[in-house]
């Protein structure tokens, strides 16, 4: 299904733009740009577009990823992953996200592998191929000494790969948020002899066959890498800061599956104690708790800081006000239906770059910067939240449509989000394949029909 939404009139501001990344942010970014009239080059470390939809059953060296100078897989599906939205709202907002063609998944919630067709398709539609630099890895991004313009140093990955030096009139980083671990911290977990891992290294339940294993976590992945691991294992439990009960508690429906209260500490002897006051003798602890977001290229000579996660000042959380608007970040926002948010937030940089929409002045943008720190302080959270759109999401996304000149999202699409979620609390173990909003499908189907 083809859309003929109305597209921008070309700026007569021809930039030369680079964008970091060909996951389903860089894709559409950089059609957003080409659009616009723009000249871009999309450089990707791997061999194929997708980002952190591309499976790879290849792991680190390090099983907790704690080297960042080490870790060289980009990927951190694990092979029984499917969507945990529907695929109606989780496509892009003129794309929609529906069965092609034959031997595809066609499944509400379908697998990685689905998604990943789903972009390919999407490059190839739009012709993005031939942006694209596959095997390519920037190395640096900095300002030239005038601060004009970007030098972008890149490599082509593998031996004595060729090294490049180009200026850009602008650099948009797309690199993701999925591959660089964060860790929990465990009093005594140096002397503790069993194993460690991070869910980036998660692919399949069989080395976990028999062990006593403890995943940490309340994500998506820790709900979803439990289960797997146990269909194998002999035991699972789960530490979780959103459990309060004072002593363990069996999951529903398994038998071989406990939830506790976070870890207090580890002991030599390989027991766990848990704040409930309970202990589990373990052979293994899956860290599902999150990433870290890392830009090891990057050169700000000190303007953007990345604190406790929290990537610093952002207008709007893609435009550092003092380098606005030739550097800019698309994707970074949690907690959120991805595509169309990158979307938008791609629509809103392109028409900045081609004069089309205006940016505030510096002290402005760092004004809005200041008191968005400020109501995150009032609410209580931490600055590790500070891309959590939990509760902000669908405001952030219509704001950007409306600075655009584009329809707020559309209402079935928010609604369906906000259904599939509670479906989610009511059916953990099913909701993928049970739900009770097929007519806010059929209203899907209606909308998508109205493109073509």
């Amino acid at each position: 299904m083809a859309s003929f939404a109305p597209r921008p009139i070309p700026s007569p501001l021809h930039l030369r733009l680079a964008v970091v990344g060909a996951g389903a942010a860089g894709l559409v970014a950089a059609r957003e740009l080409r659009r616009e009239g723009h000249g871009v080059v999309v450089f990707e470390r791997g061999a194929s577009v997708g980002g952190t939809w591309v499976y790879t059953p290849a792991v680190e060296s390090d099983p907790l990823g704690t080297d960042p100078a080490r870790n060289i897989v980009h990927s951190s599906l694990y092979k029984s992953l499917r969507t945990n939205l529907p695929r109606e709202c989780m496509g892009f907002l003129d794309y929609p996200f529906v069965p092609r063609g034959s031997g595809g998944d066609a499944r509400r919630f379908p697998s990685h592998e689905e998604v990943l067709r789903y972009l390919e398709n999407f490059a190839e539609e739009f012709g993005l191929i031939e942006s694209i630099r596959f095997r390519t890895e920037v190395e640096r991004v900095e300002r030239e000494v005038d601060g004009k313009r970007w030098i972008v140093k890149s490599r082509e990955v593998g031996g004595g790969g060729e090294k490049k030096r180009e200026v850009y009139d602008g650099v948009v980083v797309c690199n993701g948020h999925y591959t660089e671990p964060r860790i929990a911290e465990i009093s005594g977990i140096d002397a503790w002899p069993g194993k460690q891992m991070h869910s980036h290294n998660y692919r399949v339940p069989e080395p976990f066959v028999n062990q006593a294993v403890i995943v940490i976590g309340s994500s998506a992945s820790a709900v979803d890498i439990s289960r797997d691991v146990a269909r194998l294992a002999k035991e699972v439990h789960i530490a979780s800061r959103s459990v309060t009960g004072t002593v363990p508690a069996k999951v529903p429906n398994y038998e071989n599956m406990w939830f506790h209260s976070t870890i207090e500490r580890a002991e030599r002897d390989g027991s766990v104690v848990f704040h409930d006051g309970s202990l589990v003798y373990a052979d293994v602890i899956i860290h599902c708790t999150g990433y870290k977001y890392y830009f090891p290229f990057l050169e700000t000579n000190g303007v953007l800081t990345v604190d406790d996660n929290r990537v610093s000042p952002l207008y709007k959380h893609v435009f550092p006000p003092q380098l606005a608007p030739s550097l800019s970040f698309i994707g970074l926002p949690w907690k959120v239906i991805p595509f169309p948010l990158v979307e938008l937030q791609s629509k809103w940089l392109a028409g900045i770059l081609s004069g089309r929409v205006k940016l505030p002045s510096e002290e402005e943008m760092l004004k809005d910067v200041k008191a968005d720190y400020q109501r995150l302080e009032m609410k209580g959270w931490p600055k590790r939240y500070a891309h959590n759109f939990s509760d902000c999401q669908f405001e952030y996304d219509d704001w950007l449509a409306e600075q655009c000149g584009l329809p707020p999202v559309e209402d079935w699409r928010k609604e369906m989000y906000v259904v599939a979620s509670k479906n989610k609390v009511v059916r953990p173990e099913l909701y993928r394949d049970e739900w009770d909003d097929d007519y806010l499908v059929e209203q899907a189907y209606k909308y998508f029909e109205s493109l073509v």
